[in-house]
């Protein structure tokens, strides 16, 4: 039986998080000899799922999910995905229609996933838990819904031919249960904070909101993400679509870089899962060190400009 995944898209374009489950889907059903089906809201092109693995590609359109809603958009799934495994990416969609689509599915849910199963009769996979600080292993028999930790698996081209057709459903508006009224842009972020490869995030060593200047400057150079420390976010210094940690955003960027912030472990939960992490402060005895790749013991107003300036003449 086909696996399926959720290939989650915005305004005609892939999300990367949604071609790494394509990935994720693609190795699961190499593991088990199935095949996997994307589904997708919208009318994005299927050509670029192929290429990720997908052999077939389901499209939903109905103007009812033309506006995000858990509920309808997991009936929506739930009619279509008829397999024994449902892969959706720990986005903010994602995460949310997980639990709505086992319960509609009876199916078990296992989240934050990051590595491939080492079984799939019965499923079994490690998985992130107590935010982030323990990894639990977990055995499942029958439907199973997973989620995928973004940027922790990576996306893989694995090219297969594949078809196309669009999907039938009885979503209607009587399946809404959340109307959405507006959207504002609550961080200066151009790229989601959750997908950025490269991360430039700072705490209370800043001293104020004035001085930010000299980290969106680092974040520029490099094409990077900004990000804080959730007391920048509680104090408005910051907003708190930038707060990272566990009452925050939870990322795993290829690069983390921590200027002006301590590491106390509610932070750490939320960038533990960061591939190399470097920690810019003046107190030598600041917890993050422990867990930085790099350290760099200094003052943030001299160091960071200097480190800006080299890597613009690097590029250059």
């Amino acid at each position: 039986m086909a696996i399926f995944v959720f290939a989650e898209s915005h305004e005609g374009k892939y999300k990367k998080a949604g071609l790494e489950a394509v990935s994720y889907a693609k190795v699961t059903a190499d593991l088990s000899g199935d095949t996997v089906t994307a589904i997708v809201f919208g009318d994005s092109p299927a050509d670029e799922l192929y290429k990720y693995g997908a052999s077939k590609v389901l499209k939903i359109q109905n103007d009812v999910l033309n506006k995000f809603d858990a509920n309808s958009y997991a009936k929506a799934l739930a009619e279509v995905a008829q397999g024994d495994i449902i892969i959706l990416p720990s986005t903010n969609e994602g995460a949310t229609i997980a639990p709505v689509l086992a319960y509609k599915t009876g199916a078990s849910l296992v989240t934050n996933v990051e590595k491939a199963p080492s079984s799939v009769s019965p499923f079994t996979v490690a998985r992130k838990s107590f935010s982030g600080k323990g990894i639990e292993t977990v055995s499942v028999t029958g439907k199973i819904v997973i989620t995928i930790l973004q940027n922790s698996f990576g996306i893989k081209e694995s090219q297969v031919s594949g078809t196309e057709e669009v999907a039938s459903i009885s979503v209607t508006d009587s399946d809404v249960k959340v109307k959405v009224i507006s959207t504002d842009l609550a961080s200066s972020n151009k790229i989601d904070l959750k997908e950025a490869d490269i991360v430039v995030s700072a705490g209370r060593g800043m001293k104020g909101p004035e001085n930010w200047g000299i980290i969106e400057d680092l974040a520029s150079v490099l094409g990077a993400a900004t990000a804080s420390s959730k007391p920048v976010a509680d104090v408005g210094w910051r907003p708190h679509a930038e707060h990272v940690g566990q009452t925050g955003k939870a990322i795993a960027p290829k690069l983390y870089i921590a200027i002006g912030i301590s590491g106390a472990i509610q932070h750490l939960a939320g960038v533990n899962g960061s591939k190399t992490i470097v920690v810019i402060n003046n107190d030598p005895e600041a917890p993050f060190f422990k867990s930085a790749d790099y350290g760099i013991i200094g003052d943030a107003f001299d160091v960071v400009p200097k480190l800006t300036e080299e890597l613009k003449k690097f590029k250059g």
